[in-house]
């Protein structure tokens, strides 16, 4: 009897043991995830046989058009920067990486299906067009965008430098919204990323940076190393309608004030493994003045990294709008027939580990500016070579308005200065200041 027990229980534990093998090999080899795979790719062939047996158009309804249309959908309703790229699209990104293209000068996202401009680029087509922050693209020569509306718009947009090009927009005042259309002629897009540089009060320098490119980090510094000749105690720096740009440039412009090896923003993947992580140079000198970040809804992608990782550090305060909110990393997947996709693989991060995408980043004063009012102080801030405010309004037929958002930057850094004392200025100053 003992024995039969004994020969049971074996029995039990040795089919235990191997349903528990069977578990941790179909877990270590993904077999259980593969069968999933494989009972979706078959739901995913009924329908396919379904519709192209059935379908009242059989042309449109081919194996490989059904495919191709189920495979943008699939990518598309991951997120908006997620496609699938077929031949003819792969070979235009590749191209586009090696080609120069005119265009407007305008940063795009989609948003709610919709194109809305992030903002113009300072001194382009688009901004000198009047083309303002929230306006929705829908139409090109005279001809609604199509799906997929972005990519649509992309490419029709650019062209051959010297054309010109009809923009359909769409306008929101308020409550009302109202649509027009400009004509604008395409241009080489070559950026100013520093437009101004001045003392805007004593002891106060102001850096304007439009975008940010390999050149970026390099002007920088020049116009920092001009101020501080000039003996500034306290700098604002300036990002509204900066779209963006080089994701590396905001590393290199905040060496001025980061130490060596300090976080600047990090990439975080699916996989806790793929964090990546950015770090300054250093700047071989300290930087311990105050600063004040103007932002405003326009401040996208790299301009997020320099705000937030100044923010996150307490080396400025933030005054204006929350930013954009883009945030995300694409990469390119080469897949075979020259097909790939263009897939998210990452989210930036910023040092105290708030993720910019689709969030944007707080200001600490918070002082929203309607879309007119920012449409007329881009104009002052490009024209201020007009003298008289008489000179400007027979200009532009407007007065000059106050820029509300810099006088509150103005006043934050004037309290910290009458109590921190002399020793804000940089140490270490550059032989012209001595």
């Amino acid at each position: 009897m003992f024995k039969r027990i004994l020969q049971v229980g074996l029995t039990v534990l040795l089919l235990c043991n191997t349903a528990l093998l069977v578990l941790l090999v179909g877990d270590r080899w993904n077999l259980f995830a593969q069968e999933e795979t494989a009972a979706q790719t078959r739901r995913f062939r009924q329908v396919i046989e379904a519709v192209g047996a059935r379908y009242v158009d059989p042309a449109a309804a081919s194996p490989e058009k059904l495919t191709t249309s189920a495979l943008s959908g699939m990518l598309t309703k991951l997120d908006t920067h997620s496609e699938f790229l077929d031949r003819k699209e792969t070979a235009k990104v590749q191209d586009d990486l090696k080609s120069a293209f005119g265009g407007i000068g305008v940063q795009i996202e989609l948003r709610d299906d919709r194109v809305v401009v992030i903002a113009p680029i300072a001194g382009t087509p688009g901004d000198r067009a009047g083309i303002l922050r929230g306006d929705r693209i829908v139409a090109v020569d005279g001809r609604d965008l199509e799906a997929p509306v972005l990519r649509n718009a992309v490419d029709r947009l650019r062209g051959k430098p010297g054309t010109s090009v009809r923009v359909g927009l769409e306008r929101t005042t308020g409550t009302s919204a109202r649509n027009l259309e400009l004509e604008l002629v395409r241009e080489i897009i070559k950026v100013e990323t520093i437009r101004s540089v001045s003392l805007v009060a004593p002891e106060i320098g102001y850096i304007q940076v439009t975008q940010f490119t390999e050149r970026t980090a390099g002007e920088f510094k020049e116009a920092l190393e001009t101020l501080e000749a000039q003996g500034i105690r306290a700098l604002v720096i300036d990002l509204r309608n900066n779209p963006g740009g080089l994701l590396t440039a905001p590393v290199e412009m905040l060496s001025a004030f980061f130490r060596a090896g300090e976080l600047v923003v990090y990439t975080q993947g699916r996989e806790a493994a793929s964090r990546s992580e950015l770090r300054a140079r250093g700047a071989g000198r300290k930087r311990t003045y105050p600063l004040a970040v103007l932002v405003n809804a326009g401040s996208a992608s790299a301009a997020e990294i320099v705000t937030g990782a100044l923010r996150d550090t307490r080396r400025a305060v933030v005054i204006g709008e929350r930013t954009f909110g883009k945030g995300s990393v694409q990469t390119i997947i080469q897949l075979p027939d020259g097909e790939a996709l263009r897939l998210t693989t990452a989210r930036y991060f910023t040092p105290g580990g708030q993720v910019i995408h689709e969030r944007g980043i707080e200001p600490d004063v918070a002082l929203p500016v309607s879309a007119e009012d920012d449409r007329k102080l881009n104009i002052q801030r490009v024209r201020d070579d007009l003298a008289t405010a008489e000179e400007f309004k027979a200009r532009f037929e407007f007065e000059p308005i106050a820029d509300r958002q810099l006088e509150a930057a103005l006043d934050a850094l004037r309290g910290v200065l009458v109590f921190s004392g002399p020793s804000t200025a940089a140490e270490n100053p550059p032989a012209a200041a001595r």
